[in-house]
Parts: structure tokens; C-alpha cells; sequence
């Protein structure tokens, strides 16, 4: 029955009927036909519970955008957790690193000193070798120089003796010799 009265009044409502300065409750009046099918639209809204639908499918759109909104809230805080776990890790990797290079810094220094520890221990050693060398040398040379003294000694005072020597001397200076040995042995 409803169909049929908003089809009567839809057709009642044309334009040609509603030209004019009419009174405003009459079908006559544009003013008042379009209230009218304000009124059918609205009670064909109510009818077929549009309103509720809307409500519905607004409240439906209104907790996907709260639950996106609580997602996007979720994810935010995770990527700040993130972002702070990696602040501290990257400031626990510059501390490392930092210390990483005192060390490396501290045991060059110590391996250059240890260098140059045994650097001039090695110098000292071989000054002290050279050293040695050049007494041993000096020593060697000493010796032949007095072996050749004592040589040349020895050969000079054999020509002498053989010049000065005659039998009788040579008789008396063994005789003596004798005597020298045999009272140094008893």
C-alpha cells in the first residue's frame, strides 16, 4: 500500500502541476511537492533502515581506521623499541671499537718499545762483540809481535853467542848450565 501512495504522489507531484503562486498545501506548490517527496524519500530511507546501514557500515569503516590507527600505533612503538635497541647497540659497537683502538694503540706502543728495547740490546751485544773482536785482535797481534820479537831475539842472540863462542867458552857455559840445573832440581 505504501508503494502505491508514494507512486501516486510521485506522479501528483509533476511539474506541470506544481507551476504558480499557489497556497503552499497544495500540489500546486513546488515548495510543497518537494516536502512531500522529501518526506517519501526520507520514510523510503527510514523504511528500508538505510540509516542504520550507514550507521553500520560508518561504524564498521570507524573501527578498521581505529584498528589500523592501533596497528599503526603498535608498529610505531616497536620501531622506536627498534631504533633504541639499535642506538645502544650502535653506541655498544662505537665503546667496543673505541676500546678495541686503545688496545691496539697501547700494544703498538708496547711492541715499539719492546723493539727498541731489543734493538739496542742487539746494538749493545754486537758493540760488545765488536769490541771483544778488536781486543782479541789486538791480543793476537801483541803475541805475534812478540813472538817475532823473541824470535828475532832468540836468532840474534845465537849469533852472537856463535860469533863470541869458542870451545872453551862453550866447555864452561855447559858445565854451568849443569851445575844451575842440578842445584835448582835437588
Amino acid at each position: 500500500m505504501r508503494l502505491t501512495l508514494t507512486s501516486l504522489l510521485a506522479l501528483a507531484a509533476s511539474p506541470a502541476l506544481a507551476a504558480g503562486d499557489k497556497p503552499f498545501f497544495s500540489l500546486a506548490n513546488t515548495d510543497f511537492v518537494v516536502l512531500i517527496a522529501f518526506v517519501i524519500f526520507v520514510g523510503v530511507l527510514l523504511y528500508f533502515k538505510v540509516p542504520g546501514l550507514v550507521g553500520g557500515m560508518l561504524d564498521k569503516r570507524a573501527e578498521s581506521i581505529k584498528s589500523e590507527l592501533n596497528e599503526a600505533k603498535a608498529l610505531r612503538e616497536e620501531a622506536q623499541s627498534l631504533l633504541a635497541s639499535y642506538e645502544r647497540k650502535q653506541k655498544e659497537v662505537q665503546e667496543q671499537s673505541a676500546r678495541i683502538v686503545a688496545a691496539a694503540k697501547e700494544e703498538a706502543t708496547n711492541a715499539a718499545n719492546a723493539a727498541k728495547d731489543d734493538i739496542a740490546k742487539s746494538i749493545t751485544r754486537r758493540l760488545a762483540a765488536a769490541e771483544e773482536q778488536i781486543a782479541n785482535a789486538e791480543a793476537s797481534a801483541v803475541k805475534e809481535v812478540r813472538d817475532q820479537a823473541i824470535a828475532v831475539a832468540i836468532g840474534a842472540a845465537k849469533d852472537v853467542i856463535a860469533k863470541q863462542m869458542d870451545a872453551t867458552s862453550a866447555g864452561a857455559m855447559i858445565d854451568d848450565s849443569i851445575a844451575t840445573v842440578a842445584d835448582k832440581l835437588h
